[in-house]
């Protein structure tokens, strides 16, 4: 069973915005057992929509649009719609009720007839209710194809994807059961761990995979595997990974979607009542946002001091100037001072600290771009160490934050 998705609106096309709709279906369908045969986004031009759609009506059994549905006049997607079923609009008196009660309800500005025109579809198709917005989906079938058009507004798509579409899917469709976890590793690059597990990865059976995921310091080791029952296959699954898992134990930081390592670094602290702070300088407060991102973290989480300035590192952090001077700020003495010094600033157990060159030039210190030191401080030690990410910012500063957390996850876990 195969889908296509195709992405209506100028505003993906010219970098406006990202298109995060797809990747959000895609994800969906597959844990559904759905494979996305491809993904195209086209203008809000109505020769083109209906090109991409005769061409995904040929390649794949379910048909996905997003985008287009607004009341404004350049959402022509209804219209197209119409155009190429052979169709005509008609008024749904469920979608015009549900929009006047939103107007009523939620909406401070008067209800127009551009508004109530969001109510006109096509008559052969079965109207998907948007609890969330004022543009219905749309479901029409046509030669054991479905076609859906859904608005392009993320969260109401999200909410008619999991609430009426995948419900309707497996109404109609027998899909194969299609599973995966994905392993988190920190610590080792992808192939070096490749060259590791390769006679495990060889004695696979063909319908387990496996996918090399890596990003800047680390590796997602995902494996899927599909069949025609779900006892068989998650049992398969469950074997070949517990066979993995003792051959790359000391990289091994959980699964996906249960544990990544800054909710692994959260959970670890909870349960011991001990608690965490950084001082960040080339990281920029990543490290911290990467913590406060998840759900409940003010219970280890105590802040952070972003000392990216030389002056906040004198005048917030009270590092010594003289040190700086010594040193310069890219430096293990700095690193180290700035990592005690958040620790008894916000009174915590463990203290994180990051100051280097992520570049394209050097600041206050003559360390080559690239260098970082990361130091992380706990009552009874402060350890430290340099590297060099490179010549790339985003890429320096991103290895930085995930080196940190690799550091501190290890402190941790000696404990």
């Amino acid at each position: 069973m195969q889908a296509e998705i195709i992405t209506i609106g100028d505003e993906i096309l010219i970098g406006q915005i990202i298109d995060t709709n797809s990747a959000f279906i895609s994800k969906v369908f597959n844990k559904s057992g759905i494979s996305i045969y491809q993904i195209t986004s086209v203008q809000d031009e109505q020769s083109h929509i209906l090109k991409a759609l005769k061409e995904a009506e040929e390649n794949a059994d379910i048909i996905i649009l997003t985008g287009g549905l607004g009341p404004t006049k350049d959402d022509i997607t209804k219209h197209t719609i119409c155009k190429y079923f052979d169709d005509h609009l008609i008024e749904d008196k469920g979608v015009l009720n549900h929009v006047e009660l939103l107007f009523e309800k939620y909406i401070s500005t008067p209800i127009s007839d551009l508004n109530r025109k969001q109510a006109l579809v096509p008559s052969k198709a079965q109207v998907l209710m948007n609890k969330y917005g004022t543009a219905p989906g749309m479901w029409i079938e046509k030669d054991q194809k479905v076609f859906v058009s859904l608005p392009g507004v993320p969260y109401e798509m999200k909410a008619l994807i999991r609430d009426e579409v995948i419900p309707r899917l497996r109404n109609k469709f027998h899909f194969p059961y299609l599973t995966h976890k994905t392993i988190l590793t920190y610590g080792l690059g992808e192939s070096a761990i490749a060259n590791r597990i390769e006679a495990w990865e060889d004695a696979l059976p063909q319908h387990i995979k496996l996918a090399y995921l890596p990003n800047l310091g680390k590796v997602r080791l995902r494996v899927s595997a599909k069949g025609a029952k779900k006892a068989i296959v998650d049992a398969e699954l469950n074997h070949h990974i517990n066979a993995l898992l003792p051959l790359i134990q000391d990289i091994f930081v959980g699964f996906e979607n249960e544990d990544t390592i800054e909710t692994a670094i959260g959970h670890k602290l909870t349960e011991r009542k001990q608690t965490l702070a950084t001082a960040e300088s080339c990281t920029g407060g990543l490290i911290a946002q990467t913590f406060t991102s998840n759900p409940g973290a003010s219970q280890y989480f105590k802040g952070s001091v972003v000392s990216y300035a030389t002056e906040s590192k004198i005048n917030v952090l009270n590092i010594p100037e003289d040190l700086i001077k010594e040193h310069s700020v890219v430096s293990q003495p700095v690193a180290e001072a700035m990592a005690q010094q958040v620790r008894l600033l916000l009174k915590t157990d463990y203290a994180i600290s990051t100051t280097g060159n992520a570049g394209p030039e050097k600041g206050d210190s003559p360390a080559e771009v690239g260098t970082v030191w990361i130091a992380l401080a706990t009552q009874d030690q402060v350890i430290s160490e340099q590297f060099n990410f490179g010549n790339h910012r985003e890429k320096v500063i991103k290895k930085a934050t995930n080196k940190a957390l690799e550091m501190l996850l290890k402190e941790i876990v000696k404990k």
